[in-house]
């Protein structure tokens, strides 16, 4: 599986970061073509059933996830259930490491789209990269 990593320093405080960062329906806004539901009650916490539905109208597929590890204000883990899908992917906030007021984020993610050849992990990682990277961006906007 193309395993990837994406780091942002937010001037946002960690605390205000971990929010948004795992406001799981604000990712809508962030991701192409790509409608976040949580299907379980909240607050978050283990347990927790997410999917992303990426599509246009009914031609599109299932990204069903569960939070396995939730270190509230630190760290979260969620496991890609789905059969097309599959994976895990990790986020951390950290406080800045100058000190100040601000934070770092880090979104780590270990993908496999079934299907896709192995000869692609590569471009499946930089795309990973890039879509995660601007939905961090817009996220952590100040």
């Amino acid at each position: 599986m193309p395993l990837f990593e994406i780091e942002r320093v937010s001037p946002l405080p960690p605390a205000e970061a971990w929010r948004r960062m795992t406001a799981w329906e604000r990712h809508t806004a962030t991701v192409p073509l790509t409608t976040m539901t949580v299907r379980t009650p909240p607050p978050s916490g283990p347990g927790t059933v997410i999917v992303a539905r990426t599509g246009v109208g009914p031609l599109g597929f299932d990204d069903p996830m569960r939070v396995t590890v939730w270190q509230p204000g630190r760290h979260c883990r969620l496991e890609k259930t789905g059969r097309l899908v599959t994976g895990w992917a990790e986020i951390d906030v950290r406080p800045d490491r100058d000190g100040g007021p601000g934070s770092l984020v880090s979104w780590r993610e270990d993908l496999r789209v079934r299907g896709v050849p192995r000869v692609l992990d590569a471009v499946t990682a930089s795309a990973g990269r890039v879509i995660f990277g601007r939905a961090m961006d817009a996220l952590l906007k100040p």
